[in-house]
């Protein structure tokens, strides 16, 4: 391709880049507009507008994108005017800020697209607030919030209507992107030189493995988001079909065909883990490849010189197995890794032709998450009105956080003291970590941008000038909001600083109240998450290791099911390897949390960890089984699979190991020994029976960490 044509399409498909213009533009006609006609006072609610719209957004088809703007601006409606008539009432007032901030939180349980439109509503309501002194009347204030928040939406359907597909070929890129990394770090597990256990590659491994299950979740809502209506498109078949693959492949790289420790101890003075590990990391780097060419809208190329290291691994294999005819077991899980790398390989080759789903087949792999009748809609909120519902515990306290926020307001008379408000709503969260860790951030950034804004409101004092650098700010906000949350609170103190700078406000006054507002309620909001119903995530281990080995199990019978009545990539197969990987990042999310709360016991927090390291490894081999069961074995094989299934399911439900665990673990070692290699059909006993093995291995740690858990966190 032609250099030029290719930076053309580089610029063309640049996410960043897109939502750079669609931002200057919206911006531009918040500021620039208003000051033409001579109106500049209207830019402040003009520029809110666009803001709380740009942070309510969320990406989905045209039709569905009509349907939010309808939602979107009738809340934002009732929430703007709601503030506005009942302002110089303050009992009034008060009643109705709680009750309706209870209310759009509660919104959240009907899912995403709710729960950002509520978070909108109330930012909203909370911008009515900060400028109900800039009019006389109750009427325009609001209009033009509304009219900033209508000019937003326009210009990003405008954008959506030029490239429909652009986020989800995005997700769907950040999906290889992080396959890659998995895959990276499962080379890293490969080394013959390690002696530790493999304890930090495997932590890196879980890690990229939570990281890998968020973008598959974030990529699957995108596809039902923005290509329901287009599923005759031959690039919406494609699309779903590389998402599959995708999936596909992670189930093969998270196998495990034995312990590492004991393939580094046996291959020490060898170089055939090395092969391994090269093939891994080749394979990540076309992930990567594959990547930029689903960014780019490009065809995939499969570099042809994978057939030659193949080849070579394939060598080495064989030269050890000459040399060494009694390590019959380990040369066998030589050649089923082999063979695994060699499957994904040709995942990967033959990615542009994987189109073998029938139309019927498509439309119902992928689980539809979506309301459907208001009786699922009184479901989900009837589900969450109760006291162990976090987002109802969320909800009180945000209405409890309001209340005394205007409290202060009330009773202090502070200058622009609806910035506590403002601030209490960014800043607090559902959980105890995360809120320190926002208002930390917070703080930081608003006295960067106090320490920038003062001197910058003096260098550039005239209205063109700051009406520029509103633009820039508002912008940089928003392409920080994501990343960088400190510098994202900078930016738009700048912009507050440039907007109230206008209206011919003094900046230090701006920058007093400024900071004051955000201590105050950054104060509020710790309080809250700290005293208020604590989130404390030690208190949803319990339950959440109910969940991993619930899903465990399940992801096992079906597995079990399949070697049985033969192999399909079914929805209900494919809902139960996902739900097992995602109780498996839950967890890790969890631990994650909880090293971040106060007075957390740190042989809890190790416990956690390991906890953690044996459920994925127990996910690896139960992969491993997934993505052989394409693999005919004999009955008898077949019934101790069975036999063997239901007692572990048994064990992980009851979370106790019985007098039955020595036998059992005995006879199925006297089995594989007792299996012949000399046919295929062996050979696919021997790997099942391999699997189940060790598993078994694991289950008393494992099982001992459940229980131990459990009753130290109850």
């Amino acid at each position: 391709m032609h250099p030029l044509i290719l930076t053309l399409r580089k610029v063309f498909y640049s996410s960043n880049l897109l939502f750079s213009v669609r931002m200057l533009i919206s911006l531009t006609g918040s500021t620039l507009v208003p000051w033409y006609f001579g109106h500049v006072n209207l830019v402040i609610p003009l520029t809110l507008g666009v803001v709380a719209a740009g942070l309510t957004e969320i990406d989905t088809r045209l039709l569905s994108r009509c349907i939010n703007i309808v939602l979107t601006l009738f809340c934002f409606a009732i929430a703007t005017f709601s503030v506005e008539l009942l302002f110089d009432f303050p009992l009034i007032f008060i009643v109705g800020l709680v009750f309706s901030t209870f209310a759009f939180i509660m919104l959240g349980s009907l899912g995403q697209r709710y729960g950002v439109i509520a978070f909108g509503s109330l930012l909203i309501a909370a911008y009515t607030m900060l400028g109900h002194n800039l009019y006389a009347d109750n009427y325009t204030l609001p209009c033009f919030l509304l009219l900033g928040a209508l000019w937003y939406n326009i210009v990003s359907s405008i954008e959506s209507i030029i490239q429909p597909i652009r986020t989800t070929q995005q997700s769907l890129s950040n999906c290889f992107i992080r396959l890659a990394q998995y895959l990276d770090a499962k080379a890293a597990m490969f080394d013959p030189d390690e002696t530790d256990g493999f304890t930090k590659q495997t932590l890196q491994l879980t890690e990229s493995n939570t990281q890998l299950i968020n973008a598959f979740n974030q990529t699957k809502r995108s596809l039902f988001n923005r290509l329901k209506g287009y599923r005759g498109q031959s690039y919406v078949k494609k699309m779903l079909s590389y998402y599959f693959v995708a999936q596909d492949i992670h189930e093969r790289a998270s196998s495990a065909h034995g312990q590492y420790q004991a393939l580094s101890d046996n291959f020490k003075h060898s170089d055939i883990l090395f092969r391994f590990a090269r093939i891994l990391n080749l394979q990540a780097k076309a992930c990567a490849k594959l990547a930029i060419s689903i960014k780019l809208n490009q065809t995939y190329h499969h570099d042809p010189l994978f057939a030659r290291y193949f080849s070579y691994l394939e060598e080495a294999i064989s030269q050890y197995q000459s040399h060494n005819k009694n390590s019959s077991l380990l040369i066998k899980s030589l050649q089923n890794l082999y063979q695994n790398l060699l499957s994904i390989d040709l995942l990967l080759a033959n990615i542009d032709t994987e189109q073998h789903l029938a139309k019927q087949q498509e439309e119902n792999q992928l689980v539809d998450d979506e309301l459907t009748s208001f009786y699922d809609i009184f479901a989900k909120i009837k589900q969450n009105l109760t006291i162990k519902s976090a987002l109802f515990r969320h909800a009180i306290r945000m209405s409890i956080v309001l209340f005394v926020g205007y409290g202060v307001i009330y009773c202090t008379d502070l200058s622009h003291g609806y910035w506590i408000i403002l601030t209490s709503l960014f800043v607090c969260q559902p959980n105890y970590a995360t809120t320190k860790h926002r208002l930390k951030l917070r703080v930081f950034g608003t006295i960067l941008g106090i320490i920038i804004g003062i001197p910058l409101t003096y260098l550039f004092p005239t209205i063109e000038e700051q009406l520029i650098l509103i633009i820039i700010t508002g912008w940089l906000f928003f392409l920080f909001k994501n990343s960088q949350y400190a510098y994202a609170t900078a930016f738009i103190t700048l912009l507050v600083f440039f907007s109230f700078s206008l209206i011919g406000e003094s900046s230090i006054e701006v920058a007093l109240s400024r900071i004051i507002a955000t201590l105050i309620g950054c104060f509020i909001a710790w309080f809250a998450v700290s005293f208020i119903w604590p989130d404390w995530k030690f208190r949803n281990l319990p339950k959440l290791v109910d969940r991993v080995c619930h899903d465990d199990s399940h992801y096992l019978a079906l597995i079990g099911r399949q070697y049985l009545s033969g192999k399909t990539n079914d929805p209900q197969y494919r809902l139960a390897r996902r739900s097992a990987h995602d109780s498996n990042a839950d967890l890790s999310s969890l631990i994650s949390l909880m090293t971040k709360e106060p007075h957390m016991n740190p042989a809890l927090i190790d416990k956690g960890f390991r906890l953690l390291t044996l459920n994925h490894t127990l996910i690896s081999y139960l992969s491993t089984l997934g993505a052989h069961r394409d693999k005919s074995i004999s009955n008898q094989t077949l019934e101790l699979f069975d036999d063997l299934s239901v007692y572990i399911i048994n064990l992980l439900t009851d979370k106790q190991l019985n007098s039955e665990y020595q036998p059992i673990k005995q006879s199925v070692a006297n089995y594989i020994e007792s299996i012949s290699i000399q046919d295929e059909q062996a050979n696919n006993d021997l790997l099942v029976m391999q699997q189940l093995a060790l598993i078994l291995d694991i289950l008393p740690e494992l099982i001992s960490l459940v229980s131990e858990l459990d009753n130290k966190t109850t």
